[in-house]
């Protein structure tokens, strides 16, 4: 199987890029996914079987002012992918989000749950899935959540996980919300488990995250429980950060159509032994 990753410099890309060490792998600024030339040129010189899009603008509370770098990366850029991937003949897994719901339901959401994104960056994510089954019906799209690897998030300083021990380690406070729920994912097993659904030809949207949801102030205290640091998190309310973008308060997901992953404090327990405290956070 020939592969191309793109984004292949972030969290998920690059534990992709660890699974499939003889992918064609490009980070942003190798590749932007919304020029149309360069990304024909690329498939023209890899000439895949198949396609990874990681690539994503993942700001949140910028989008809302930096429009058009959110829809070029998110809406526009999965367009010329899966038109690219048409025209080659490529197979393609595109990744997205929870974000795609406004979080209003009781229940995890599942994949027949109807989208209803609020904020520039949720309806970016959603008009991307659009764009991408439109012109490939048997394309992957697959939404996740909470995502932490051991790369880290360069656009926001490192996961979730990774900024927690580094404030606690510093001896900053630690103020983390308490009412948004989600499921943290380690990317390795996002990643091991997109693979294992390739081989089994699964196509359309899939829901694919750890098992348990939490809220951000568990993953936090979960997190410092795991690597033995001792800090207290103070409980706030999503309202207190005064954020611009609009987050789902319920960002869980569960699966009609695949199994979960492992349940979170493993995989938070997995990514503490590769990239912990002992590695240098």
């Amino acid at each position: 199987m020939r592969a191309l990753i793109t984004g292949a410099g972030g969290q998920l890309g690059s534990d992709l890029r660890r699974l499939l060490p003889k992918a064609a792998t490009y980070d942003h600024a190798q590749l932007s996914i919304s020029d149309k030339r360069a990304v024909s040129e690329a498939l023209r010189a890899v000439q895949p079987d198949i396609v990874f899009n990681c690539a994503a603008y993942n700001a949140v509370d910028r989008a809302e002012e930096e429009i058009d770098a959110a829809w070029d990366a998110n809406t526009l850029g999965p367009g010329v992918l899966a038109a690219t991937c048409l025209e080659f003949g490529a197979r393609l897994v595109h990744f997205s989000t929870n974000f795609v719901f406004d979080g209003e339901l009781d229940r995890p959401y599942r994949e027949s749950d109807l989208p209803s994104p609020r904020g520039i960056y949720a309806v970016s994510k959603r008009a991307g899935e659009v764009a991408v089954l439109e012109q490939l019906p048997d394309a992957l799209v697959v939404r996740s959540a909470g995502l932490f690897g051991s790369r880290g998030s360069a656009i926001k300083g490192g996961s979730f996980p990774e900024r927690i021990l580094r404030r606690a380690g510093d001896g900053q406070p630690l103020r983390v919300v308490s009412d948004q729920f989600l499921n943290p994912t380690f990317t390795y097993d996002l990643a091991e488990a997109t693979l294992e659904l390739v081989e089994s030809s699964v196509a359309g949207i899939v829901h694919l995250v750890a098992s348990d949801c939490c809220s951000f102030h568990e993953l936090a205290q979960a997190t410092l429980e795991l690597a033995g640091m001792d800090a207290k998190v103070a409980a706030i309310a999503t309202a207190d950060l005064g954020a611009p973008a609009p987050r789902p308060r319920n960002g869980c997901l569960e699966s009609e159509r695949v199994r979960t992953l492992r349940p979170w404090r493993e995989g938070v327990a997995a990514w503490l032994r590769e990239s912990g405290p002992a590695s240098g956070l």
